[in-house]
């Protein structure tokens, strides 16, 4: 991470009084801002909008001796990664010091601890007056005002997106169901002619079955066709077959 690369931080920090200060007047709420002016400095605004603005500027020079100060190793980039991280994710501080007056507090300190046994980083913050303390307020205004501008532009093209994609995935479920209809209906010929087969396979098997059924109980009911086709003679024939015929003669 280099300057160049440095977006804009806002928050509203955690207002405590030092051990030497004192809290005669209640504290209103602040907002801090820091931000790289260039690509050599970074600035730290804290300002409550009424009575307290406070201000420091930082070059790259300082800004490492901070880090052998406070003893986080690694490169340049992994100390402002750090810092970043530390301002936007951790618990941040605004200690006021000095006696209150009607005009406000003495000066300030920008502390930043990304988590609890962590490095803490410590901002210097003097106190601003007369035009400074306008340009202070006005700088951070202007530049929260934009910070809200890009969110919303970046909302804006997500939500643009979102409805984009939803258009191209009803766009490609529409062409999916088109395409299913079509493979449905080439394949439902073939699927009835089938059926029309499987059907009338069915039906002649179950035809051979029935008549296979019927001539097996006749076979039961009949088992000797052969002999039952003879006819039986009368009895009256067999009578004048087998026996002689007697009849009386005169030359008895």
């Amino acid at each position: 991470m280099a300057l160049e690369d440095f977006e804009p931080l806002f928050g509203e920090p955690k207002v405590e009084w030092s051990a030497t200060g004192s809290a005669t007047t209640p504290v209103r709420r602040f907002l801090f801002q820091v931000h790289a002016p260039d690509s050599s400095h970074l600035r730290f605004h804290a300002t409550d909008f009424f009575s307290s603005s406070f201000a420091a500027v930082r070059s790259i020079e300082q800004l490492d001796d901070m880090r052998d100060d406070t003893g986080i190793g690694g490169s340049w980039s992994e100390f402002l990664e750090y810092l970043v991280n530390s301002i936007k994710f951790g618990d941040v501080k605004l200690i006021l010091e000095g006696k209150s007056k009607s005009d406000g507090h003495e000066s300030a300190r920008l502390i930043a601890q990304k988590s609890k046994g962590m490095p803490r980083i410590s901002i210097s913050l003097k106190k601003c007056v007369g035009i400074d303390a306008n340009e202070t307020m006005a700088m951070l205004s202007l530049d929260l005002f934009k910070a809200h501008q890009r969110n919303q532009k970046l909302l804006l093209q997500e939500q643009e997106g979102h409805i984009q994609l939803t258009k191209k995935l009803s766009a490609e479920q529409e062409k999916s169901e088109h395409v299913q209809k079509q493979l449905d209906g080439l394949h439902y010929p073939k699927r009835h002619k089938s059926q029309i087969i499987h059907d009338k396979l069915t039906s002649d098997n179950s035809s051979a079955s029935t008549l296979l059924d019927v001539s097996d109980v006749q076979t039961d009911q009949n088992p000797n066709p052969m002999k039952a086709s003879k006819r039986v003679m009368p009895a009256h024939r067999r009578s004048k077959v087998r026996g002689a015929l007697l009849r009386d003669t005169e030359d008895d």
